[in-house]
């Protein structure tokens, strides 16, 4: 059964999600599924903007058919050609031989490689500010590269003020008839999925995503697209300004997240330990994760998030435990940067944890690293309680300053 909404009165939503997918791009935990969205535009030329994964074609053609009606299919507009957007071009070409192919010059030789074709005779290339006229609308075409392939372009309707935006404001989760993000309570229910997506598929292209904001700044815009999640229709400026933070790598919240690594319990209790003295300080939002149970993508996320961050670790085999090195090196595969970090170090014998850490952590950009910080020999001691006091005052007095 075909299942379709409108956008607008001349653009339509045909994709579908996937609640059997548990690892988007076999790496991110994806509980709540994932929507692979596609939207048709019905004018005197009908166009498709973007396919979708091969796991939903079944539903996604016959949605296509039922909106189509029996016309054909003039255009097929590629903003981005991974392949949960791009994997039905082939199946697509052959079932509406009539259709063209709009992307640009990046475009059509990813399509190369992934087919063994650039559809060469029925290729339309377009770049920055072409234009395409399909009746009484007019869709022009923006560059986005890195946003977060080289290829990547948008799309915006002039006379509906669509912005067709890619990977771009997109999130994990599947859609669940509620399309739009105003029917959803996207703050409660959505928000850590959408950072989630941003920060580790699109985390390190910051600088990429701000020259897409500036020059989305110059069209306006009444409803975001984007080829994952809710459409935003109303109170664009909500997720504008989530991107404007996590694009130039502010933190969302004055708030501290400690993470720890512990093989027996030790580094865990004193981490609890730490948490509970800068709650009794005043601070508010604080989160403790554990990086060996929790998956690397949310630790990313809630990095981004916070101000701060706490990283207790015990030495193994005489360098950082491994969990915590792999989150410190993912780190600056994505270019995590503007925080103030606090460290925790345990070792038996030889602990030089945290000399290591900040070793790693000064490979980052506008990192502060707090003199202060918190040896434990085995297990915490009962005369430490001064310099886990310290810690906090540190902490809280780092936070006062910003």
């Amino acid at each position: 059964m075909y299942n379709v909404r409108k956008v607008t009165e001349d653009i339509v939503w045909v994709g579908a999600s996937d609640r059997r997918l548990a690892l988007f791009e076999n790496i991110f935990p994806i509980p709540r599924g994932v929507s692979y969205n596609s939207y048709v535009l019905l004018d005197e030329k009908t166009v498709l903007l973007d396919t979708v994964d091969a796991s939903v074609a079944g539903q996604f053609f016959e949605n296509l058919e039922h909106v189509l009606d029996g016309r054909k299919l003039d255009y097929l507009i590629v903003n981005h050609m991974e392949p949960d957007h791009c994997a039905m071009i082939g199946d697509l070409v052959r079932r509406y031989p009539e259709v063209q192919v709009v992307g640009n010059t990046k475009t059509f030789g990813m399509i190369k490689q992934f087919f063994g074709t650039d559809f060469a005779e029925r290729a339309v290339t377009v770049k920055e500010g072409d234009t395409l006229a399909t009746g009484a609308h007019t869709l022009h075409f923006v560059m986005a590269p890195m946003v977060h392939w080289p290829e990547v372009m948008v799309t915006y309707d002039e006379k509906d003020k669509v912005l067709f935006a890619a990977d771009g404001f997109g999130t994990f989760g599947a859609l669940n008839g509620n399309i739009f993000a105003d029917e959803v309570d996207f703050d409660r229910d959505w928000l850590d999925d959408a950072r989630r997506y941003y920060t580790n598929i699109v985390g390190k292209y910051g600088a990429s995503v701000q020259a897409l904001l500036k020059k989305a700044s110059g069209l306006e815009i009444a409803v975001i697209c984007p080829l994952h999640g809710p459409i935003w229709r109303e109170n664009l400026g909500y997720i504008l300004e989530k991107y404007q933070k996590w694009s130039t790598y502010e933190a969302e919240d004055q708030a501290v997240v400690i993470l720890y690594a512990t093989m027996y319990g030790n580094t865990a209790s004193a981490a609890d330990a730490l948490a509970g003295r800068l709650a009794a300080k005043g601070v508010k939002k604080i989160a403790v994760y554990d990086v060996s149970n929790t998956h690397v993508s949310e630790l990313i996320s809630e990095i981004f998030r916070a101000s701060h961050v706490v990283f207790a670790a015990p030495t193994y085999n005489g360098g950082i435990y491994p969990v915590m090195e792999n989150l410190l090196a993912d780190m600056k595969a994505l270019a995590v940067q503007n925080k103030t970090v606090a460290l925790m170090e345990n070792g038996t014998w030889a602990p030089t944890t945290a000399k290591q850490m900040r070793e790693k952590l000064a490979e980052l950009k506008n990192v502060t690293i707090l003199d202060t910080q918190i040896t434990i020999k085995s297990a915490m001691a009962p005369e430490q309680e001064g310099q886990l006091e310290a810690l906090a005052d540190a902490i809280v007095a780092s936070m006062d300053k910003q």
